[in-house]
């Protein structure tokens, strides 16, 4: 015969606030991370595209920090790399770090991917128009490939989110660190971490639908309400420059 405890549910509304807290923490930090892992994944992904010896270092980089677990890494980072470097990172600083090294790695192969997927022959056409390859690559390429790199972008963010559970180890007070305090005070592993699962699930759903908004917006032609107010601030901001040089919209079509 099964015997179920008693489950006090109203335990997650009563530390709603520390709950949330300990989201924040876990969405903050992986915000910062993916900040730093797509300007540093953009770099390694031109790298390994240029020639040698650039290309073999950062296809080492990538091999060896996708192969590393998030909990090795931050261990890494926080009791390892402080020490080498003499220098005592926080608890969020070695989790930014960690999410950093590994994902950054990832990101690369997403926008290697999809620079590769840009028809060379723009760069070609800029290049007769008498455009920089700079330009041509910030202001042609650059963006349509982040528009492909998005989905997956999205992707990374969530795993980011969620391997900050694993950074427990170093006292980071995110979801799990809090859940499992609550649960050594009132010995409820059933509701307190349910509810954590929960806050992970909605979280995931949120930047889902963050980064589909995002997707839209970058769309051509844009879709979506945010999409066409941006369309629209764009298209005044156009004809406002047009006035400025006496030309009428209408004589540019």
């Amino acid at each position: 015969m099964l015997v179920f405890a008693d489950y006090d549910w109203n335990l997650v509304w009563e530390n709603r606030d520390l709950l949330l807290d300990g989201l924040w923490t876990a969405v903050s930090v992986s915000i910062v991370g993916l900040a730093l892992s797509v300007v540093l994944g953009l770099v390694l992904a031109l790298m390994r595209m240029g020639p040698k010896p650039a290309s073999w270092i950062a296809a080492g980089y990538v091999n060896v920090f996708r192969g590393v677990p998030a909990l090795v890494s931050v261990i890494w980072v926080y009791f390892g790399l402080s020490l080498l470097l003499g220098v005592e990172f926080s608890v969020f600083q070695a989790g930014v770090i960690a999410l950093t090294l590994l994902y950054s790695a990832f990101i690369a192969e997403i926008y290697r991917s999809a620079l590769t997927a840009i028809p060379k022959g723009q760069r070609e056409a800029g290049l007769a128009l008498g455009m920089k390859p700079a330009r041509i690559f910030f202001s042609v390429t650059l963006p349509q490939a982040t528009k492909i790199a998005i989905p997956n972008i999205g992707s990374m963010f969530i795993g980011m989110v969620k391997d900050t559970s694993t950074f427990t180890v170093i006292g980071l007070v995110e979801v799990v660190r809090v859940t499992q305090n609550l649960n050594s005070t009132y010995f409820q592993p059933f509701v307190l971490y349910t509810a954590a699962a929960l806050l992970y699930v909605v979280a995931a759903f949120a930047i889902d639908f963050l980064f589909r908004l995002v997707e839209r917006v970058m769309e051509s032609p844009p879709k979506g309400r945010i999409a066409r107010a941006v369309t629209r601030r764009k298209r005044r901001r156009i004809e406002a420059l047009l006035e400025r040089v006496g030309a009428s919209p209408s004589q540019v079509a």
